[in-house]
């Protein structure tokens, strides 16, 4: 089983886990400046970093987020299209996706909405792969690996 764990945004990751051998890779969600100077995805790699490299069984465990009070509207929409884009990229390739909150996988872990706690736990849980987390911008790609290791524990 291949686990793919999504923590989205322009900040976010992709973690692809193949626990049977403890493979773990970790990328920054891969984006480009657009013709305003703001961040977006860059779809085409989004597209690539997803597509599965061999016939094992995949899964897909992508962060549940949704709108929250105060955050602007410009934000929350160029949000949205980033979330819909992932949600898309995994569809094209036919990849099962289950969803989980922020607080549900965090609470499987102990964890708070500290990001350096989840780094923590990340460098703790994957320890050969501690130097992927190790400084704070890192804070998506251990929740990725955490989220893919949480599918794994309780999904797979």
């Amino acid at each position: 089983m291949v686990i793919i764990g999504v923590d989205p945004g322009f900040t976010g990751a992709v973690a692809i886990w193949r626990p049977a051998i403890r493979s773990l890779y970790v990328y920054d969600m891969p984006v480009l400046p657009n013709a305003k100077g703001k961040t977006e995805l860059d779809l085409h790699s989004l597209f690539d970093l997803l597509a599965p490299e061999d016939d094992t069984p995949h899964l897909a465990v992508v962060e549940q987020v949704h709108a929250m009070r105060g955050q602007g509207v410009t934000s929350m929409f160029r949000f949205g299209q980033g979330y819909g884009a992932i949600q898309m990229g995994l569809a094209a390739h036919r990849l099962p996706v289950q969803y989980v909150t922020p607080s549900k996988w965090k609470a499987h872990f102990g964890l708070t909405r500290d990001k350096g706690v989840s780094r923590g736990m990340a460098m703790q849980r994957f320890p050969e792969y501690a130097e992927k987390f190790k400084r704070v911008k890192d804070d998506g790609r251990a929740e990725a690996a955490l989220i893919a290791l949480y599918g794994q524990e309780t999904m797979a």
